[in-house]
């Protein structure tokens, strides 16, 4: 089957795309989300399967999906314990119209951003195939699934999630009933977007875009659903603002290929500043991937790139080879009435605008792969982004299986993003907490940051954020002192922050570990602050590091570890702990419902350091 005409000749532009569309760097122009009501029902006795519900689905409840059951917004609200899960729902012809299913050589898929932990689906009956992992994206084909004599189809669903279980990457889900310190209401099942997608038989399933500023290129992956026929090519178009830029095209024989597109405009070194992705100028480029056989196009992607590097050098932090100060904010990426779900997608445009808004450049996303679509929102609004996985809360040999897994996928899912500058495997030694003394958990530790340089050697590794950092690019202190002077003090020049590193930290934990290299390394405070000040309707347990006690207080608080910070002569970077009030952790700059808890300007002016004389 070939693409029509018309779409060939569309002007979409993928740089511009509204921030509906659940993989924003691979788009197709058809497609059908299903999210909404969908049929649910606890199993707390695990009986469904052997009483066949995937067959027969009569649930008696209700769910909006894609809103974990234990928020509001989904309409169950349950907050309990509920091991395992079932959803269900009916689509037909016209949700098949809508994806471009037309059963004449197209293949229709089922795909799910995110169920955590664990999901079996089923089609009129039919296992079409099962996942683990609870933040990461899978689909299937359906398309032999679909019985022939209906013309409604039903998807069943089966999410397993076990609170108890401390090998499963979790992240700041609460093992607890109850939410206590800094961990929260679960987010179990469907959470992120499920839609239907048809595409031909031999389809894109994958882009890479790696950008070489010093060569003037970019090397471009492409996967395929299956090995192409005999005559397949490749064409990649890419422009900038509707102009183009660069084009290539290559012939292709193997599911996987790999080819390196010239950029002639970052060959005049003039020029080449103009093309550039920041913070303060993110510039995204187009592109159209077109693949053909015999001549005739077959399937046909739109996506969009930044071009620019991220690196360390010297003691500091690199963008585009030129010393960047980070200033971040912790993101916890959660809401109170749907959890780590976003309430809607334009919530997660705002999430971003606020962060720049504050006066930051970056967000360390916090135990959280977070969903593609705020990804799409720091690429076109310019915001630096770390990205972290969930941790394990123990050590054990499926512990090591399934967050190597699953960040393997994190890593193959945002390649391409290019406000993505850091990766962090391990935070705090989470799920290796005897790192310092275990040489099997440092091991696994050096070797998940080693992974991560094998997948992706464009981007810094920190190998675990706070203290007991082995083989890391960059050194981070968890630091929160409430005492301005100390902080001053501590972090007043290189000279004080090597006397740091050279004992314990802050947190009493030893910062670097035999082997790790010091000398050159940049070292940044990516936790401090804390400071609760919290709303006076909030509900009693209200928790931060410090307290405040009115708005004036706050803010004076605020500069006094801000002005600390601002002042060092050593650090590469910061990132203030945090951007919004979360359950019981009352220590944002934003309340829960992301209103700044003083005037924006003076918030602005006390983060960014740009404070009046």
């Amino acid at each position: 089957m070939s693409i029509s005409a018309d779409a060939l000749s569309s002007d979409f532009r993928a740089s511009r795309q509204d921030g509906e569309y659940p993989r924003p760097q691979l788009v197709r122009r058809h497609w059908r989300e299903l999210g909404g009501e969908w049929g649910f029902e606890f199993d707390d006795a695990d009986e469904g399967r052997a009483a066949r519900w995937y067959a027969q689905p009569r649930f008696g409840r209700t769910i909006r999906v894609p809103f974990p059951f234990e928020s509001a917004a989904s309409g169950i609200h349950d907050t309990g314990f509920h091991p395992v899960i079932w959803y269900s729902r009916r689509f037909g012809p016209a949700d098949l119209a809508a994806a471009g299913f037309t059963g004449d050589g197209t293949r229709l898929h089922l795909r799910f951003g995110a169920v955590d932990y664990r999901a079996k689906v089923w089609i009129d009956g039919q296992l079409v195939g099962e996942h683990e992992g609870g933040q990461t994206p899978f689909s299937f084909d359906v398309t032999d699934v679909l019985a022939p004599h209906l013309t409604e189809h039903t998807v069943v669903v089966r999410a397993e999630d076990d609170p108890l279980d401390a090998a499963q990457p979790r992240g700041k889900q609460d093992w607890q009933l109850e939410p206590h310190v800094i961990w929260y209401h679960r987010t179990s099942g469907i959470w992120q977007p499920v839609w239907l997608e048809a595409t031909t038989d031999t389809a894109v399933t994958l882009l890479h875009w790696t950008p070489d500023l010093v060569a003037g290129t970019v090397r471009v992956r492409v996967d395929l659903s299956r090995r192409p026929p005999a005559g397949s090519s490749l064409s990649y178009a890419l422009s900038y603002e509707g102009v183009p830029v660069a084009d290539a095209a290559h012939t292709v024989a193997e599911a996987t290929s790999t080819t390196v597109i010239t950029l002639p405009a970052l060959t005049n070194g003039q020029a080449a500043d103009e093309l550039l992705w920041s913070p303060e100028q993110p510039r995204l480029l187009d592109a159209t991937v077109t693949l053909s056989t015999n001549g005739s196009p077959v399937d046909v992607v739109h996506s969009y790139l930044g071009l620019r590097s991220s690196a360390v050098g010297e003691g500091r932090f690199l963008l585009n080879d030129r010393p960047y100060f980070v200033r971040s904010v912790l993101q916890q990426g959660y809401w109170p009435a749907s959890h780590l779900a976003s309430p809607t997608a334009e919530a997660l445009r705002r999430d971003v605008e606020l962060i720049k808004d504050l006066g930051f450049n970056a967000a360390r996303v916090h135990q959280k792969i977070e969903d593609p679509r705020f990804l799409y929102w720091a690429d076109r609004l310019g915001l630096l982004v770390w990205g972290e996985a969930p941790g394990a809360f123990a050590f054990s040999a499926a512990a090591v299986r399934r967050t190597t897994a699953e960040w393997t996928a994190a890593l193959e899912r945002d390649h391409s993003h290019p406000s993505i500058v850091t990766w962090v495997p391990v935070n705090e030694s989470w799920g290796v907490s005897q790192i310092a003394h275990d040489p099997a958990q440092a091991a696994f530790t050096r070797a998940l940051a080693d992974l991560t340089r094998a997948l992706d050697p464009s981007r810094p590794v920190v190998s675990n954020d706070g203290w007991e950092h082995v083989h890391s690019d960059i050194l981070t202190v968890h630091d929160y002192d409430a005492d301005g002077q100390a902080l001053a003090a501590r972090y007043r020049d290189p000279a004080a922050i090597s006397r740091l590193l050279a004992g314990s930290g802050p947190a009493g934990r030893r910062l670097v570990l035999p082997g790790q290299e010091v000398e050159g390394t940049p070292v940044m405070l990516t936790e401090f602050g804390g400071i609760s000040f919290p709303r006076e309707d909030a509900e009693a347990g209200a928790w931060g590091y410090s307290s405040a006690t009115s708005t004036e207080d706050f803010l004076a608080r605020l500069d006094n570890v801000l002005a600390a910070v601002h002042a060092s002569a050593g650090l590469a970077g910061f990132c203030y702990t945090q951007l919004t009030d979360t359950l019981q952790e009352t220590n944002g700059l934003l309340d829960e419902d992301r209103r700044p808890k003083a005037p924006l300007d003076r918030l602005r002016g006390i983060i960014s350091g740009d404070r009046p004389d």
